[in-house]
């Protein structure tokens, strides 16, 4: 059995495993490349595996950098299962086919504005591409293994993170392979705790956050802070959320802050048709969360939801402060990047991001302290204050996965340290062989590693 690293090495994003044993071939997760530009060129370069070879795929999550290749890998003739826990399959029918309209409105408006290199503009891939691979997926339950074929099984644990997120585990002829895909933090406020692990023979660990601890301040007395000084000038405080997720975290905190007057009575907006889609999706699925039916409906009651792009062009025209809650969580695509065009020159508002921001994207250079950002072919300049709660990421930091690793009854093998920028990644390296004595490796982009029995 070997495992070849086809995304999420050297990088966070693109997440793409392919484990094969001889008689099958899995692909886990089948994520977008996403942030600097020779990382994005990969995702319109041909796999470098024949997608005919690849039996069935398993996502660990429903997030574009797990999933959002799956529509190119059917278009380009992939033909069988994609194994997914039942949330993950009801988010993916919401995320996949708006990622597919982001791409055909972002090629179509480079071509009205001739702004593109290529003529014409294209999309990576289209909504009929979306539509066609979500007919593949095949959704399943935690703790229920699922047979491959070829002796090869896997079964879901609880990862935490989001929604349907979860770890995978393989067995095969005795040998068994974790992947953690993203692991959550096991205090989050409304997501379940990761699931302890007690052994695998090998681990495919994820980084994000491998050299960093999350700050111990609190988020609802952050979100105070920002939203009451904000206002007092006649600002608005902008929020380019994560859709999945950090859109839901953010209501709950508001709704909390908002119960107890810890803040001013302004309008709050959640500008994203998918947020509001994936709020609904949250309260289908009341066992993979913390709140009860309750609590959910009025976290969800917070926020006034606008649905049509009317809606969403009267926000920027409003002369009074608010709080605006849109996609996307690295400012990437989507209706943040207007709100952005409007807010970002304006210094008595706040621009707030709420997460991990992948390198190459308008996010981290916001947050780095760029002075002026691209948006749709224009340079915008910034002057309002921007500020990054990385207390609300849905990663463990470094403390926690070490803790989470601290369950293993006896050390895997190899842990193999991906999904996190090289820095991280090697930090997460040495404290785990420094403080576990375990052996560890950080893989390349397509290195390969054979699994011993």
């Amino acid at each position: 059995m070997r495992v070849i690293f086809l995304g999420a090495a050297g990088t966070v994003t693109g997440s793409k495993y392919l484990l094969d044993t001889g008689q099958r071939k899995i692909l886990v997760d089948c994520g977008l490349f996403q942030g600097f530009k020779q990382l994005r060129l990969r995702n319109w370069a041909p796999l470098p595996v024949d997608i005919n070879s690849i039996d069935a795929v398993v996502l660990t999550h429903a997030h574009i950098d797990h999933s959002g290749y799956l529509p190119l890998l059917v278009r380009n003739g992939f033909k069988h299962h994609v194994y997914c826990t039942r949330a993950t399959r009801d988010l993916c029918a919401i995320l996949l086919p708006d990622a597919a309209h982001l791409e055909e409105q972002a090629a179509e408006s480079a071509n009205r504005h001739n702004y593109s290199k290529h003529h014409p503009a294209l999309p990576l891939f289209t909504v009929a591409d979306a539509e066609k691979a979500l007919a593949r997926l095949r959704p399943m339950d935690f703790g229920s293994a699922r047979e491959l074929g070829s002796a090869l099984q896997f079964d879901y644990r609880y990862a935490g993170h989001i929604l349907g997120a979860a770890m995978a585990q393989f067995t095969w002829e005795g040998r068994t392979i974790l992947f953690s895909g993203d692991l959550g933090r096991p205090n989050d406020p409304i997501m379940r705790e990761p699931e302890r692990v007690a052994e695998a023979d090998y681990l495919v660990i994820e980084s994000t956050y491998g050299n960093r601890k999350h700050p111990d301040a609190n988020a609802q007395d952050v979100l105070c802070e920002v939203i009451t000084s904000t206002a007092a000038k006649g600002g608005s405080v902008v929020v380019p959320a994560f859709t999945v997720g950090r859109a839901q975290l953010l209501l709950y905190h508001l709704y909390r802050l908002k119960a107890a007057k810890r803040i001013p009575d302004l309008p709050i907006f959640l500008d994203s048709p998918m947020a509001i889609n994936a709020g609904e999706i949250f309260l289908a699925h009341p066992n993979e969360h913390r709140l009860t039916a309750t609590e959910a409906s009025a976290v969800y009651g917070i926020a006034r939801q606008t649905q049509s792009p009317d809606e969403s062009k009267a926000i920027d025209r409003m002369r009074m402060p608010s709080v605006i809650v849109s996609a996307s969580g690295m400012a990437t695509g989507g209706r943040v990047l207007h709100h952005l065009r409007v807010f970002a020159p304006d210094p008595r508002s706040t621009i707030l991001f709420t997460g991990f921001q992948a390198g190459g994207t308008r996010g981290a250079a916001m947050v780095s302290g760029a002075q002026t950002i691209k948006i749709f072919g224009e340079y915008i300049p910034v002057r309002a204050r921007v500020q990054n709660l990385e207390m609300l990421s849905a990663h463990a930091d470094s403390d926690e996965i070490m803790s989470w690793l601290g369950h293993f009854r006896r050390p895997p093998k190899t842990t193999f340290i991906t999904h996190g920028e090289p820095d991280a990644a090697d930090a997460l390296r040495k404290r785990i062989e420094e403080e576990l004595k375990w052996n560890c490796v950080v893989p390349g982009y397509r290195d390969e590693a054979v699994l011993d029995s």
